[in-house]
């Protein structure tokens, strides 16, 4: 069953392409690393389609391919990765993508000449949203703490520790710190790309 997305005046065709998943791309963290979901595009029609995948965060995501051609019957498999940040739970919901598609035509020499030059009626798209799955997230803020704690000078994890042992306590409360003010950072700065328009992903 293809995908249509209501409301969507844009678009006057229903969308060729059957997505899996159809609605949301969901994340699991935790994001201290790269994150990557796959996004299946099935062309059931008889014709070869183009593709193009836009977001309304085009610096927090990477998306490969995030463009082509899908030939009739054929099925592409988009890699959709999301960059490291500072995790907020406000954020779930905000980022979307858009799947937008068109029939190809008899010849391909220039793809962008082909979506630059395509008719308003002739675009389908498809819209989903970006889902953040924090897991045990409770379990790792107290991990994170203890090891924080241990590092403090008097604690009672300290206190039967040879000098080698401190040595690497405190060299990863540095680093703990150092990636703190680095994620806030980034969040700061990533907070004004929410809600903006679509961009074409990297």
């Amino acid at each position: 069953m293809a995908v249509s997305t209501p409301g969507v005046t844009m678009s006057k065709h229903e969308q060729v392409l059957i997505l899996d998943p159809p609605n949301e791309l969901k994340f699991k963290g935790p994001f201290t690393d790269v994150v990557t979901t796959n996004l299946k595009l099935r062309n059931p029609s008889d014709k070869k389609v183009c593709f193009k995948v836009k977001t309304t965060a085009p610096r927090r995501y990477c998306v490969r391919p995030n463009s082509g051609t899908i030939d009739p019957g054929s099925t592409v498999t988009v890699s959709v990765m999301l960059q490291p940040f500072d995790y907020d739970p406000n954020e779930k919901s905000k980022h979307k993508f858009m799947v937008q598609t068109i029939f190809a035509p008899p010849t391909i020499s220039d793809m962008e000449a082909v979506w630059k030059e395509a008719k308003p009626d002739d675009l389908m798209d498809s819209k989903l949203r970006c889902v953040f799955d924090m897991p045990h997230e409770q379990e790792k803020t107290m991990h994170e703490l203890n090891k924080v704690y241990t590092c403090l000078p008097g604690s009672k994890g300290s206190s039967s520790m040879d000098d080698t042992e401190t040595r690497k306590l405190m060299e990863e409360c540095k680093r703990l710190q150092t990636e703190m003010i680095k994620l806030s950072d980034e969040h700061q700065h990533l907070k004004l790309e929410i809600g903006g328009p679509w961009g074409s992903c990297c």
